[in-house]
């Protein structure tokens, strides 16, 4: 099996996948989602209140979360300061 590590300038597309900063204010919330791909979460600072599938958690910076395809997800930004992840 060929492992291929993403470097600076990577066309994530062309490996089907796709990368992403966000940025959210202290208190946002996103509730509901539900997407037909899987999500891979990682919270760079701040730390964020996650719900799946009607369970709750916090995970901690540089923590990945794995969300499965049409799992119900919600997340809000549960610090004091601007939330970031990818």
């Amino acid at each position: 099996m060929k492992v291929e590590h993403a470097q600076p300038g990577c066309d994530w597309q062309a490996h089907g996948v796709s990368c992403g900063l966000w940025v959210d204010l202290s208190g946002q919330a996103w509730k509901g989602y539900v997407h037909d791909t899987a999500e891979l979460l990682m919270v760079l600072d701040e730390q964020l209140e996650l719900e799946m599938q009607v369970r709750p958690f916090r995970p901690q910076i540089g923590e990945e979360v794995l969300i499965p395809a049409r799992a119900t997800s919600s997340v809000r930004s549960g610090g004091s300061a601007t939330a970031r992840g990818l």
